[in-house]
């Protein structure tokens, strides 16, 4: 890829990043601006914000990445990604937003009437943020180094800074406006490209698979990995069920003027994810043709149109897509240092503007930190890892808070602890200690399997045997939950202590 082009595109996403956030800027006035844009945001918009936070570089690049490494088995995360959605359509997106919620640890509160219960749902909202964020600052820098040869730590301190500057300058109301925008960019970024690569594949006589990747490659499970049926399912399960945990994810449902919205909006974005997640795995097969040795890395969406196309059109379509990585990062770090900072903000510090653009520089800078330091892996294994750790707390956490009326404070906490303190686990053995090999390794690497059983049955168990410990006002809780605003009922609201 010429140089000159893939700089140039960096650069005018960037810019556009920060001139679509200073209108934000303009609208922001209140506390609940910053926090969740004064919940006046559309379906269409913000399924739009929500595509673009959640398409991150894990989906961008990773996705392509892994399915050129391992083949079809690797289909199962754009699938599982998208699934998850319907999951949270059904049990959560509704009920949610009716909590009257800002935050998780807010539900965590409202419902279990906890103050230990709300510390513990904060440090995990910051623990799972920071393991998003920290993959997206090591790809910016993986991008930047692959297009101009700069060290990896420039580019994600340039996703940084960037990020700092719009959620710091506007909270919520200023990056919806970007991540709507960067949505409709990744999606031209990968889409356009496909195009001329698959006109291009068809004008080279439409080469196929060699004989032994038609016989492993693509076929599911018939890679040889090791333990491969049991990484499989077990990423399925952290796939569905990590989608509703994801602290970035489920702070745009409290965006939204009522739950029939939120409804919707998850309807939008299942739509949005579905057509988005075409592209990627048409970036893995021909990679698997084209450029075979590149299996390992996260760069073969960047590395296909010059290779296959090349010329000026090649390497103006490498800055397209170099375009939308860059998109990628910025929009869903900007999500997840949101929801960071919103937990920071109020719980650790006094809550308020102020305390919001604080926490929010603390939100970015320690997972940059951190991108220096751990070991690289595959961008979407991290972030798989993240999805881990939040199918083992928080979905346990919301559809036992939502529909079992007899969890109790004391399970909350046991089996936050149990699940995310497993899952968590795990995921610092893999990062900071790993590989590992065996069923011990497989086990590690894709711990869901185990941890969310556990976080369930431990939930189930002690709230079971600590009957006395049930808030006493569940009965209201729950109506607020499941009774739907059209009714008018006065239902006592419950209103978090800041903002």
């Amino acid at each position: 890829m010429n140089a000159a082009y893939g700089v140039t595109a960096v650069v005018l996403v960037m810019l556009a990043a920060v001139l679509i956030g200073t209108f934000g800027v303009r609208l922001s006035r209140t506390t609940s601006d910053f926090y969740v844009a004064s919940r006046t945001v559309s379906p269409l918009w913000n399924a739009s914000a929500i595509g673009g936070e959640y398409l991150s570089a894990a989906s961008f690049l990773g996705v392509a990445g892994l399915i050129l490494t391992y083949g079809a088995d690797m289909l199962w995360l754009p699938v599982g990604w998208t699934g998850g959605y319907l999951v949270l359509l059904v049990l959560v997106s509704a009920p949610l937003r009716r909590s009257g919620a800002y935050t998780l640890p807010d539900f965590a509160e409202a419902r279990l009437e906890s103050m230990a219960v709300r510390r513990l749902a904060g440090v995990l909202v910051v623990l799972i943020g920071w393991l998003y964020l920290m993959p997206q600052f090591q790809s910016a820098g993986l991008v930047l180094r692959a297009i101009t040869g700069a060290p990896e730590w420039i580019g994600g301190s340039l996703v940084a800074v960037v990020v700092a500057v719009n959620v710091v300058s506007g909270g919520m109301r200023s990056i919806t406006f970007v991540q709507a925008f960067q949505y409709w960019l990744k999606l031209t970024a990968l889409a356009v490209p496909v195009v001329f690569l698959l006109v291009a594949w068809r004008a080279d006589g439409a080469p196929g698979l060699s004989a032994g990747d038609a016989a492993t490659w693509a076929l599911p499970l018939a890679s040889g990995k090791e333990y491969g049926l049991y990484s499989t399912y077990s990423l399925i399960l952290a796939t569905f069920l990590g989608t509703m945990g994801l602290p970035h994810v489920l702070v745009r449902f409290y965006t939204n003027p009522d739950g029939r919205a939120a409804r919707r909006t998850t309807l939008v974005v299942l739509t949005l994810l579905g057509v988005f997640y075409l592209l990627p795995a048409v970036y893995g097969a021909l990679g698997r043709i084209y450029v075979p040795e590149l299996a390992g890395g996260d760069t073969v969406v960047l590395a296909l149109p010059g290779r296959v196309i090349g010329g000026v059109v090649g390497d103006l379509l490498g800055a397209l897509v170099t375009a939308g990585a860059f998109a990628a990062f910025l929009s869903t770090s900007s999500g997840l240092t949101v929801s960071v900072a919103g937990v920071i903000g109020q719980d650790i510090l006094r809550g308020g503007v102020r305390s919001f653009r604080a926490a929010a520089v603390v939100a970015v800078a320690v997972p940059l930190g951190l991108a220096t330091w751990a070991r690289t892996l595959p961008v979407a294994d991290v972030v798989g890892l993240a999805f881990a750790v939040a199918a083992s707390s928080f979905c346990p956490l919301l559809v036992l808070g939502i529909w079992w009326r007899r969890l109790t404070s004391a399970g909350a906490m046991a089996g936050l602890l149990a699940g995310g303190g497993l899952a968590g686990g795990a995921v610092l053995l893999t990062i900071g200690g790993g590989p590992h090999t065996g069923l011990a390794g497989a086990l590690l690497a894709q711990p869901a399997a185990w941890t969310v059983p556990v976080a369930f049955g431990v939930m189930i168990v002690v709230s079971l045997l600590t009957p006395g410990r049930i808030p006493p006002g569940v009965a209201r809780t729950m109506v607020r939950l499941h009774t739907p605003e059209t009714l008018n009922l006065d239902r006592g609201d419950w209103r978090p202590r800041s903002p």
